[in-house]
């Protein structure tokens, strides 16, 4: 039985597999392109081909996988441009977030916002990439909570899948973490403060700065990256 094989347990086997799969291509194990081939994906995980394609079918809604002709299914990718169009979506969405929460939230949904800064800072002194990410997934929806607006918080979720990789690719750049890291702390001093508009202006350098080393590890690498 493969080390990933999964056990039956109060989750459903396809929610199993569907985390461990999107783990596994967040973290760079498949690389974008890849193909996904179901057999071997059955044997890692040691569920029915059944449970495979669903899986496959709910991670191609995410973004992450796509269907391509001839090859099934694949680790989707994007180009640089596209990149780039994520990331000033992401920005103008970004900033009015962190506005709307600078101005809306209420004292315990601050605290808890801190509360999650902690957990990033905590995911980064591991210097595991999964849990960093799953760390500001979390405080980007307690974020979210703190705007007071359902309709933004949908649409940070949805952006949020298709810049996902790309924020691992930026993660992994050297010294960006700690940069990262420091503007998030100032981005909650300035909720804490209640200042929409330096909330604002710094929400917006955030998005521009994980852009600008992002696409640069990008071009770099000289190929297409998932969304």
């Amino acid at each position: 039985m493969s080390s990933d094989a999964i056990t039956q347990v109060a989750a459903p086997l396809r929610k199993q597999v569907i985390e461990l799969l999107r783990n596994a291509i967040l973290s760079f194990e498949y690389e974008p392109g890849e193909r996904l081939v179901e057999r071997d994906l059955c044997e890692r995980y040691d569920v029915s081909r059944t449970v495979v394609r669903e899986s496959l079918r709910h991670l191609e809604a995410e973004g992450l996988v796509e269907l391509v002709a001839n090859r099934g299914p694949v680790v989707a990718s994007t180009t640089p441009e596209e990149a780039a169009g994520f990331y000033e979506v992401r920005e103008a969405l970004e900033s009015l977030a962190w506005r709307l929460c600078a101005e809306r939230s209420t004292p315990a949904q601050k605290n808890k916002l801190s509360r999650a800064l902690t957990r990033v800072a905590s995911a980064y002194d591991k210097g595991n990439l999964v849990i960093e990410l799953n760390a500001k997934d979390d405080f980007y929806r307690v974020l979210c909570e703190g705007t007071q607006n359902a309709a933004v918080g949908a649409m940070f979720r949805s952006i949020q899948v298709r810049v996902q990789m790309l924020r691992g690719l930026s993660l992994q750049s050297p010294g960006r973490p700690q940069q990262s890291l420091a503007e998030l702390r100032a981005l909650v001093e300035a909720v804490e403060r209640g200042d929409g508009d330096a909330a604002a202006t710094l929400g917006a350098e955030h998005v521009r700065n994980a852009a600008s080393t992002a696409l640069a590890r990008l071009t770099d690498h000289g190929a297409a990256l998932v969304t």
